[in-house]
């Protein structure tokens, strides 16, 4: 899964290499669930925008029916909390990317679980594949009011959120977990935002091993607060192995 990642590379960095306006980025060295965080959506693909991680479904009675941090590639044409937004037919959900510099996961050791960074081997940025959507709480009105034409009771605003795609790990992500984002290639991340589904889907491949790195991290990055440079720092000692 991806449940956590970094994007910490320079605006300019950023704004070149997608092509896009990215003003409202700054840098995360922990990006968590919950948080809002740059994505470029498929209907204003020149522009990053801030989104919620954590998908909720237009047709989600409450919020309490979203919150996906992630959603599996095998099953983005029948899941219907995503179908929609991958087939990219409907005006309040569609495909996005994610950018990020590198993401983290956790292996279990004798001493607890030890936190890995993984990245690509030149460092640079890159795209995850991802679904947003734009969720608007449902218009009801309550007593009398309901019956004179009273208020909508209703307190809660419109949200965006996305979603991180996964798939099968790679050789080197396998040694850490079970699944891994889908990262785009460079030169083909466009294709996720613009292709029919069945091109897209083919999109949806474990990102080759040969072409990333791993390296242990302090247990300072378990905390979402702490998004600062030391954590994307590589351990001087680590856990090992149960």
């Amino acid at each position: 899964m991806c449940g956590r990642y970094s994007l910490f590379v320079p605006r300019e960095e950023l704004a070149d290499r997608f092509a896009v306006d990215a003003s409202v980025y700054e840098p995360r060295y922990n990006a968590a669930p919950g948080q809002s965080l740059p994505v470029v959506t498929d209907d204003e693909d020149d522009r990053l925008r801030s989104l919620e991680w954590g998908f909720i479904p237009p047709w989600a009675d409450s919020r309490d029916d979203g919150g996906h941090i992630n959603a599996r590639a095998e099953r983005l044409t029948e899941a219907p909390t995503f179908r929609d937004a991958f087939n990219a037919g409907a005006v309040d959900a569609g495909r996005c990317l994610v950018p990020a510099d590198g993401f983290y996961e956790w292996v279990e050791t004798e001493n607890g679980k030890q936190p890995y960074r993984v990245t690509r081997t030149g460092d640079g940025p890159f795209a995850m594949a991802g679904l947003w959507a734009r969720w608007e709480p449902p218009t009801t009105q309550t007593g009398l009011d309901a019956f004179a034409g009273g208020e909508p009771d209703d307190e809660t605003e419109v949200v965006e959120t996305f979603t991180v795609v996964t798939t099968e790990p790679n050789d080197l992500v396998a040694g850490l977990h079970h699944r891994m984002a889908v990262i785009l290639p460079e030169g083909r991340e466009r294709r996720w935002l613009a292709d029919a589904p069945q091109e897209a889907s083919e999109l949806l491949e474990p990102y080759p091993a040969d072409e990333m790195r791993a390296y242990p991290v302090s247990t300072a990055v378990n905390d979402p607060s702490n998004d600062s440079p030391a954590v994307v720092e590589r351990a001087e000692t680590v856990s090992r192995s149960s």
